[in-house]
């Protein structure tokens, strides 16, 4: 199966095996959302079903709790859990930092409240989601439907003083109906090209009125998990300062690569 993949689906999947060794019995863990997510929820399962797993999953978007529950994990609500012990998530950019931006796939509010109720976030991507600056990646801005053309504006004019390259806000489309997300609202992507002060322009957004929540997860990641097409996998961990490196083996599961083309 595994030599079906591309490159980038194989990096994907060796950053998402690997991050399921931060999983242990009996733990609480925010299931994020994403194709390289999946791979990780995919291989939860695997370890529910084979070894015994037994954890309780909190879903970052109802197609992520679909899937969980497709593969056997249990799913509860961030409610019921109350605390998580670990998240773990994709990432549509990184900074040398671990500051990313998030929400490509349109569930940037439910993926930071569950991140930020975790004692470690831990983020698995292909090494090009590496970059120098944040910004080269849209950037989500989810705001509520009422008034939303006026919130657009004010964002627009807020970014004027702000440490940006480029200035264009576009509404996220579905077809030819604006993007809906989980929660009913709409996303506006601010294509930025470079944000000089991520906290800076994070903190000036979520003080507007219309704007429920931004991508930026600002020092909210304490673990990057980079896979490369060859198998090489990646860690590195902001508080201990440490960058691990180590090759994983593909097996042949096909139970695992079952229709993955998300």
């Amino acid at each position: 199966m595994t030599g079906e993949l591309s490159p980038i689906d194989k990096a994907k999947f060796v950053a998402a095996k690997r991050s399921v060794d931060y999983v242990e019995d009996g733990m609480r863990v925010g299931l994020g959302t994403g194709s390289t997510a999946a791979w990780m929820v995919r291989c939860l399962g695997e370890m529910v079903r084979n070894d015994g797993l037994r954890i309780k999953g909190v879903p970052t978007s109802t197609r992520t709790a679909e899937l969980a529950r497709d593969v056997g994990i249990e799913v509860i609500s961030l409610d019921e859990a109350k605390w998580l012990d670990v998240t773990i998530d994709g990432a549509d950019e990184f900074d040398g930092n671990l500051n990313l931006i998030k929400g490509g796939g349109g569930a940037l509010l439910q993926e930071k409240i569950v991140a930020t109720a975790s004692d470690q976030m831990i983020v698995i991507a292909d090494v090009g989601k590496e970059v120098e600056s944040l910004g080269s990646f849209p950037l989500p801005v989810e705001v509520i439907p009422f008034g939303w053309q006026t919130t657009k504006s004010l964002v627009e004019e807020l970014l004027i003083s702000m440490d940006v390259l480029g200035r264009d806000a576009t509404l996220r489309m579905n077809g030819e109906r604006p993007f809906i997300t989980d929660e009913g609202n709409y996303i506006i992507d601010l294509h930025l090209g470079r944000i000089g002060n991520p906290h800076q322009l994070s903190m000036a957004m979520n003080q507007m009125p219309g704007v429920v929540e931004n991508g930026l997860f600002l020092d909210i990641c304490d673990v990057v998990i980079l896979g490369f097409g060859d198998g090489r996998v990646e860690t590195r961990d902001i508080n201990e300062g440490t960058v691990e490196e180590d090759r994983l083996d593909f097996v042949e599961t096909d139970n695992l690569f079952t229709d993955m083309n998300d």
